[in-house]
Order: C-alpha cells, then structure tokens, then sequence
C-alpha cells in the first residue's frame, strides 16, 4: 500500500467550526481528501497506527463530545455532479442539495422533496435520508465506497444496501467499514412531483395546473425554513443537527394505547410491514416541552420542536442533558423511548479502528 506523500495530516482541528451544531472538540488528527486516492490513503495512514477514523461530510447530522475524536476524522470532500440521461451520479463530498437542482433542472422526478436538506451526497445512504415523503432509498441504483477491511473499492446496488427507515447497512451491520465515495441515482424523466406531504399537498390545493418540479422544490425549501430546518445565515433555530429524534415505528395496537394516554387526536402515518410512524415532535409536546423551551445554552427551536439548538457556547454535555430531559418525559408518560437520530462522535463510544480481513 502506497502511503502519499501529498496528504496533509494535521493535528488538533476544532470540529465545532464544521456542524451545523457549533458544538465539540478537536480531532486529533484531520486530513481533508479531495479524490478517492487521499480516502485511500488516509485509511491506510490511521490503520497503519491503530487509530480510530470517522468520516466526516457535511457536519449537519453530527453531535461531536466536548472531549473531541482522539483519532484520525476523514473529511472527504471529492466533488461533481454528472447527469447520463435519468441517471445522476454524484461524489460524495458533493452538496446534497446541488443535486436536487440537478435534477430538477433536468426534469427528473424522485429527490424533489428532499431539496433544502443539508449535507453531502456520502451521507444520503448511510442514513436512507428522507423527508416529505421522499427517500433516496426509492431512487439509490448504485453506492460505491472503499471498504476497509478488504482495502477495495466495492459497488452496492440500491437492494443490497438494507435500506430501512432512517437505516442502511452503513449505519448498524457495516457500520464503519466503508467510505462512501459515489452516489448514482435513477430518476424518473418527466415525472410528476411528489405530493403526498400534507404541507405541499395544502400548498397546492386548488391550483389552475398541477406543480413543476422546481415549484415543489422551492416549496419544500420554504416549508424547511419555517421551520428552521434550512440553514440561513443569523437564523439561531439552525443551530441545530436538523431532527434530534427518530419518529417512532410502533404497531397499530401501540398507536392506540399511545392516543388514549394522550386524549388529543394522533396522526399517524404507513410505514413497512404494517407498521405506524408516528411524530416525535408530537409525543415531545404532549410530554411537556414547547417550541422555544430553553434550559441555559440549549433549547428547542422556536420553529420546529423535533429540533434541539445550541442557544450560544453550549456543550455536547448540556444538549444531551436536554435530550436525557425529553426521553425520560415521553417515556414516563407513553413508554416509548425516543432515538436519537444524530451521529455521535467521541460519545459513549470512539469508532474502533476496523479489523483488517487481508492486511498488506
């Protein structure tokens, strides 16, 4: 294995400064790769040392420890978006939302509900990330990465990567093995937009001709921003990781044992093998806490409720005091205990450095 003499490791980075959070330490060691060679490499610099690597894309679905990562961080940062006829195929360091305006310029239906999410197209399948009843899981045709195990690049099929909710291979069974580093998407040409969202469908309602694209693209951005989910600069409600909670998946029995508890209408929603997804925000209202509830240097959007900020100089400790507040509260009242939806780095446990299958 060929150890580059172009990548430039550097020591103690403050990671805070690279989430959309504000929040946590320094990495140790950090190295920025802009191609597959410097992933490459990097991957072989840290195991070289035994050191433990995390991947880090945009920083918007990240709670890094105050303490830091005592390990290498991998920022990968390859760029480019390529249209070949309905299929996109985009690196991973690319935005996620330069995609989405992509494809909507091109008239390709299938991510246009997923406009205004920030992030990297590396962490859209780690995550099966959706919104507004969209999932790239419905549109993902092919995931390359390197793996770190076999040190080679491997290539996933949309079926092959276990994409459930909020979950892919990436994130429970091969969690940490692989570095996401090319994202292929089959679209729909001229297809109609989604709109089975409630917010777009009343958005809509009425109108002389059914929406483009680009309209519910938009429509998707401005429903975001009301509710602080669309990073704006001097917004303090986009100091925040996006959702902090996974909405629960509960069995129908569940769902009416938890509405009776609450004694107010329940919306809940289909999901897979006749499941109901219900919403955390819901559940966290109904246990007590508002929009805008502030405990010191953390709060909860004054927009969005399933969003927890840092109101200025908080702490990777003050957020999951809060966070430990709402959990023991839904669950007290509903016996549900809520997920958080965040990646965790540095806290509870570090990433372990993976085990080499074939070690040069």
């Amino acid at each position: 294995m060929r150890y580059a003499d172009y990548l430039e490791i550097q020591e103690n980075i403050a990671l805070a400064a690279r989430t959309t959070l504000g929040i946590g330490g320094p990495a140790r060691w950090f190295v920025r790769a802009t191609g597959e060679t410097g992933i490459v490499d990097a991957c072989a610099w840290a195991r070289r040392r035994n050191l433990p690597l995390f991947v880090l894309g945009g920083g918007s679905n990240l709670l890094v420890s105050d303490a830091g990562f005592n390990g290498l961080v991998l920022h990968v940062a390859n760029q480019g978006i390529e249209l070949d006829g309905a299929l996109l195929r985009a690196a991973a360091g690319s935005a996620w939302d330069d995609c989405v305006r992509h494809a909507v310029s091109a008239r390709l239906a299938g991510i246009e509900c997923l406009a205004g999410i920030p992030g990297t197209v590396g962490g859209t399948p780690v995550q099966n990330v959706g919104a507004y009843g969209q999932e790239v899981a419905s549109v993902i045709a092919r995931v390359r990465a390197f793996d770190r195990a076999t040190h080679r690049f491997v290539e996933f099929t949309g079926a092959e990567c276990g994409f459930a909710y909020r979950r892919s291979r990436f994130n429970t069974a091969d969690r940490g093995r692989y570095v996401v580093t090319r994202v292929d998407y089959s679209l729909q040409p001229g297809g109609a937009p989604a709109l089975a969202y409630r917010d777009l469908k009343t958005r809509f309602a009425g109108g002389a001709a059914a929406p483009s694209l680009a309209q519910v693209a938009e429509a998707v951005r401005a429903i975001r921003q009301s509710k602080g989910m669309l990073l704006v600069a001097g917004d303090p409600d986009c100091r925040s990781a996006g959702s902090f909670f996974k909405n629960p998946v509960l069995p129908p029995p569940d769902v009416e044992r938890v509405q009776k508890i609450a004694g107010v209408p329940l919306r809940a929603f289909p999901a897979e093998n006749e499941m109901l997804k219900i919403p955390a925000a819901w559940l966290i209202e109904q246990a007590g806490f508002r929009k805008g509830y502030a405990q010191g240097s953390v709060g909860i959007s004054s927009k969005h409720t399933l969003a927890l900020i840092n109101r200025g100089g908080a702490t990777a400790s003050d957020l999951l005091a809060l966070a430990a507040r709402i959990q023991a509260a839904v669950e007290a009242r509903f016996g549900i205990s809520l997920q958080m939806e965040p990646e965790k780095v540095g806290i509870a446990c570090a990433v372990s450095p993976v085990r080499s299958i074939d070690a040069p």
